[in-house]
């Protein structure tokens, strides 16, 4: 299975919010990582055939999606990130009204219910009223949602935005087990969460895909931009004025700081092993980022 993104560009009138991004998405967990306003949201409502694209394609196995029209929905699944919901209906209606919607037959869709209440650790919950939900539990819902029709491409805009740091490793466990053989599609600012999972990341800026690879890949493409000074603490936030700055510890009297920067900062600055933190950073500066 291959879902290919060919020289794909959504154009909101004289704004450019998709540049011309190309693709080859084989099974695997893809992250896509940007600030907000970098393009995100628009590419993946493009790969859910939601936005018509001004120009380009997406294709899954040599087919336009758009033109697949059911063919492709049946085997798509979709977490936008504002995901609407029946605030009156319990957990276990809302679901069970999605699958019909989607055309799961009744018995095969009580089961998929029950087993996904079960994995997003919703089944206390079951039959109490969304509106009643917190944040986290809400998300978790709409993941549900996109996931029950066993999809074979799933797309998820900012799934662990609300949860808990235990409800984010459950979802990262869950996306990792499940994308085995499907093309799961991550797209987030929270780096640890990209970090944690994805086979491949994608750093969007300005819609276009300004960085790719894996997450050792793109980590060392900042070797040697990457340094830790000890400096007075009445000085940092001269120094944070001046540089990225990627992390600030307190260590007595005084403050590391990790910087990022072309050149050493200063001759007691020493080189640091880089991460994916430091690639992100690296490509937007800490403000922007």
């Amino acid at each position: 299975m291959e879902l290919s993104i060919d020289r794909l560009t959504k154009h909101f009138g004289r704004k450019i919010a998709v540049d011309c991004v190309s693709a080859a998405l084989t099974p695997g967990v893809y992250g896509l990582l940007g600030a907000n306003g970098a393009g995100k949201t628009t590419l993946m409502r493009m790969l859910c055939a939601i936005l018509e694209p001004t120009s380009g394609e997406v294709r899954l196995d040599g087919k336009d999606v758009v033109t697949m029209g059911e063919a492709y929905r049946d085997v798509l699944g979709y977490l936008p990130q504002d995901f609407g919901y029946y605030p009156s209906y319990t957990a276990a209606e809302f679901l069970s009204y999605i699958a019909a919607l989607k055309g799961i037959p009744r018995d095969a869709a009580g089961k998929k219910v029950q087993k996904l209440l079960h994995m997003l650790d919703l089944e206390a919950v079951a039959d109490k009223k969304i509106k009643t939900f917190s944040g986290g539990m809400k998300q978790r819902v709409g993941i549900a949602q996109a996931l029950l029709n066993d999809p074979q491409v799933l797309i998820l805009d900012e799934p662990t935005s609300g949860l808990d740091p235990k409800e984010r490793v459950r979802l990262r466990n869950l996306l990792s087990e499940y994308a085995g053989n499907k093309i799961v599609i991550l797209s987030t600012h929270i780096v640890s969460d990209v970090e944690a999972i994805a086979d491949q990341v994608f750093i969007m800026n300005a819609g276009r895909f300004i960085a790719h690879g894996t997450v050792q890949e793109l980590a060392q493409q900042v070797r040697g931009k990457v340094w830790e000074l000890t400096v007075p603490r009445e000085k940092a936030r001269l120094w944070q004025e001046d540089f990225t700055v990627a992390n600030y510890r307190h260590e007595g009297e005084d403050v590391v700081l990790r910087i990022i920067s072309e050149e050493a900062p200063d001759p007691a600055a020493t080189a640091c092993e880089p991460i994916l933190d430091d690639a992100y950073l690296y490509h937007f500066g800490a403000k922007e980022a």
